[in-house]
């Protein structure tokens, strides 16, 4: 069948002895054999249970969504989440039903995966209707409730958050402060691990990465670090060149040029412990399997929001990111797969989405779905962009 597709996944004996020997759920004080006894146990168990992997069989994908009152935003982003595959299956294999530790229901999660399923059927054809899940997330998150204009990357976020709360693997932990003595390197990753301890899901894996903050102090020549998450980088488009277009990279350039700071909106400098003139500069410390990357084409001022619709050309493949990691991490390198389109006005536009599968990209507009090229991508339309990882398979995780 054109377009299916196979996935192995873990049956719950695997993720459960996995579960155990990561979170060392098994104490030796309260355990009643030996550690190499259990061990050898759980490794068969993990023998076996490669032995069983089940085969996920998937549709053509192609398939459109019912807009149920403006909500062609929620269509567009749940067209491109649909395609970036590590979600798509673990929602179809219902993974997070095995590996959940979180007490909250998983009832947007269920009405999430549901509306993937209907997308994914290998007898597909059909409109998806995506009512329960749009009445089930505005439960959850009642600034979306109305037939209003929304915007579509803020519903991303929301989403995100929403779903990683429902199948979160960790427990609240409660966080400590960090040793000023440690080297960025190890900062970092000691951060990220505190990160993990509290938020941990398949969101996670896949979405979140980590920014570092650096500050140079004018005064004492001072470098102070801090490290955020995040889940898209939202980056700002420079005025338009001669040529009247904008490069991506131009993008990514202004998000992470060094910014001046006075003393009235600096943080306080640690060795000065006052208030000082210093430069501040973003960089990746932590990349993500999947980066989305929002255009941020919407700028407010004191009386009203306006609309960039600059022209930024961006690259299909083998984005290179490493520029703007630490120092000699070499080239981070990530494809296309999704986009996001908005066209039209502030107070009047449409959401769109254009997807990669295995034949190719497709347009998808609510419940209408068309075939495109690859020289039909490149619009001024474009507002958020899905990029996967192609030169690492996985992401190197710190955990507990």
């Amino acid at each position: 069948m054109p377009g299916a597709s196979g996935v192995n996944v873990e049956p719950s004996c695997k993720a459960l002895c996995r579960t155990l020997v990561s979170q060392n759920g098994l104490q030796r004080e309260t355990a009643d054999i030996s550690q190499s006894v259990l061990y050898t146990s759980l490794m068969g168990l993990l023998l076996v249970a490669d032995n069983e992997k089940e085969q996920l069989t998937l549709g053509v994908g192609r398939v459109g969504l019912r807009n149920i009152g403006n909500t062609c935003f929620l269509n567009a982003v749940v067209q491109c989440l649909s395609h970036t595959r590590g979600l798509r299956d673990y929602c179809l294999l219902k993974s997070y039903k095995q590996e959940k530790f979180s007490k909250e229901d998983a009832k947007l999660m269920e009405a999430f995966s549901q509306v993937l399923s209907g997308l994914w059927d290998v007898n597909d054809g059909n409109t998806v209707n995506p009512r329960q899940f749009y009445s089930i997330f505005k439960e959850a998150v009642p600034y979306f409730s109305g037939y209003s204009q929304q915007d579509a990357q803020e519903f991303l976020r929301f989403l995100l958050d929403k779903l990683h709360t429902e199948i979160n693997r960790r427990p609240y932990v409660r966080r400590t402060g960090k040793d000023p003595e440690q080297k960025i390197s190890e900062e970092a990753a000691a951060m990220w691990k505190k990160h993990l301890e509290r938020d941990d899901s398949r969101i996670v894996d896949l979405f979140s990465g980590q920014l570092r903050s650096s500050l140079h102090c004018s005064v004492c020549s001072h470098y102070s670090n801090t490290f955020d998450v995040f889940c898209d980088l939202s980056l700002p488009i420079p005025k338009k060149s001669s040529s009247g277009e904008v490069t991506l990279r131009q993008c990514l350039d202004l998000f992470s040029q060094e910014e001046k700071l006075d003393k009235e909106n600096s943080p306080m400098c640690e060795r000065c412990n006052r208030h000082t003139e210093c430069t501040k500069r973003l960089s990746i410390q932590r990349f993500p399997q999947v980066i989305v990357i929002h255009l941020n084409r919407f700028t407010m001022s004191r009386w009203s929001i306006s609309k960039s619709t600059t022209y930024v050309s961006f690259p299909l493949t083998n984005l290179d990111l490493g520029p703007y990691g630490p120092l000699d991490c070499g080239p981070v390198l990530y494809d296309l797969y999704a986009i996001c389109n908005h066209a039209g006005t502030v107070n009047m536009g449409h959401y769109t989405a254009c997807c990669s599968d295995e034949s190719g990209w497709c347009f998808y507009n609510d419940s209408s779905v068309t075939a495109v090229s690859e020289n039909q991508l490149q619009t001024n339309q474009a507002y958020v962009l899905f990029y996967q990882r192609s030169n690492s398979t996985t992401t190197t995780t710190v955990r507990k």
